[in-house]
């Protein structure tokens, strides 16, 4: 992946390299400060927005993640992946904040409510949940 500042530079600012397979979803943080990046590689991974700077590798799903969404306030991110569960990580520390299975095959779209009260999800079982995140 490549960041860009096209109002300052026809150059990239940075080469985001570490994810073995293809990238699948890209998703900046509401506050601008973070990038999540969902693979293939069954792995989320956190940039610094500003300067492309590794953060975090999270690391939980056992099959591709094909959506990432934060939370409003920045502090979560929530992930879906093949492997039929969607993770919410703590993106402070790129740690597994909660594991939330429920759909019987693969997930394929995820968000938060903007309130940052509910996680809704979608999939292959053509099954949408809306989960309060109250928990989390």
């Amino acid at each position: 992946m490549y960041l860009w500042d096209p109002a300052k530079t026809t150059k990239p600012i940075a080469r985001l390299t570490g994810h073995q397979k293809l990238v699948n979803h890209v998703s900046f943080s509401p506050d601008g400060r973070i990038i999540a990046s969902a693979s293939f590689d069954n792995i989320v991974k956190l940039w610094n927005a500003r300067d492309g700077k590794f953060l975090f590798t999270c690391r939980g799903h056992v099959g591709p993640v094909y959506q990432c969404s934060f939370s409003a306030d920045s502090r979560l991110l929530v992930s879906s992946s093949k492997d039929t569960t969607l993770k919410i990580w703590d993106v402070r520390t790129g740690k597994l904040h909660t594991d939330l299975p429920g759909h019987q095959d693969e997930v394929f779209a995820v968000d938060w409510s903007p309130d940052g009260a509910k996680v809704a999800s979608g999939g292959k079982d053509k099954v949408c949940l809306v989960g309060l995140a109250s928990a989390v």
